[in-house]
């Protein structure tokens, strides 16, 4: 029996077929980015959609959440259907996820619609709007808190990895309160998904504020496991803040993260990108 087994590793071995060979294929390297794009609008206050898609074709991000999005909302944006330009000048799949939607000013016109979205050059292969606690800026001051839409998640199918990705975007108050409350909810949605989740978006908050910290117990601050400079997002011309972020799941390797700087990213909103490279194992 030991020469029978003697035989077969040695026949194993002789065909190349190490343990290394049966482990798996190579993981996935994947380029994400989060982005506010203030609606198109520009530092310079001018809305300009062909500067917006080349700010993120800049990041050259597989995937892109994007937060402050319209599709046919007011005048500030025309009235048009920035998500769907965006996709269309970029040639990615996309995902709209609306917090607002309203009757158009005529009939005859498309819903006014305001929200969070989410472009992939992989194919999508699932897409859920879920609710989050919010005070509406609709309402005034008489805003109370209440489950709204407007937290995008996409399924994301990138070369064998099955990769759930999410677009938010927290409540921007300085009282806390509401943004304790969503950060709960964001992780219990979270809890629900598959191993690979890749959390994105403008918190509105820094990394060591309270609220924020049950998401540092599940996730990963890409920016501060693996940033290159300070990483400030806002305002655009000077960041003082980091608010805008890529959080991943302990099952993803973050390799590099950082703001850009180049006169694209300073200009094209009030916000700068965070861009980050990670490494997604396959299914």
């Amino acid at each position: 029996m030991r020469r029978l087994v003697t035989t077969l590793v040695t026949a194993v071995l002789a065909a190349g077929l190490t343990p290394a060979a049966h482990a798996g294929p190579p993981p996935v390297e994947l380029r994400v980015a989060s982005y506010n794009i203030h609606a198109g609008i520009g530092a310079d206050d001018v809305f300009d959609v062909d500067r917006t898609a080349a700010a993120i074709a800049e990041t050259g991000a597989d995937v892109v959440a994007l937060q402050e999005v319209d599709k046919h909302w007011g005048e500030r944006s025309e009235y048009r259907s920035v998500i769907d330009e965006l996709a269309d000048r970029l040639d990615m799949h996309a995902r709209f996820a609306p917090i607002y939607s309203h009757e158009p000013d005529e009939s005859d016109q498309p819903r006014r619609e305001y929200g969070t979205a989410v472009l992939s050059r992989f194919p999508i292969a699932e897409f859920t709007n879920h609710d989050l606690t919010r005070m509406s800026t609709q309402d005034g001051e008489e805003a109370e808190p209440e489950p709204m839409p407007g937290f995008a998640e996409v399924v994301v199918r990138a070369r064998g990895a099955l990769v759930h990705v999410y677009s938010t975007h927290l409540d921007y108050r300085g009282d806390p309160t509401v943004r304790e409350i969503q950060v709960e909810e964001t992780l219990d949605i979270l809890d629900d998904a598959g191993p690979s989740r890749v959390l994105l978006g403008d918190f509105n908050a820094e990394p060591a504020d309270p609220e924020l910290a049950p998401l540092w117990t599940g996730l990963t601050d890409a920016f501060g496991a693996a940033g290159e400079g300070d990483g400030g997002t806002y305002p655009v011309d000077v960041p003082e803040k980091r608010i805008d972020y890529a959080a991943v799941s302990d099952t993803i390797d973050v390799r590099h993260a950082y703001v850009p700087d180049s006169e694209l990213a300073t200009t094209a909103s009030d916000h700068r990108p965070v861009v980050a490279d990670l490494t997604v194992p396959r299914r």
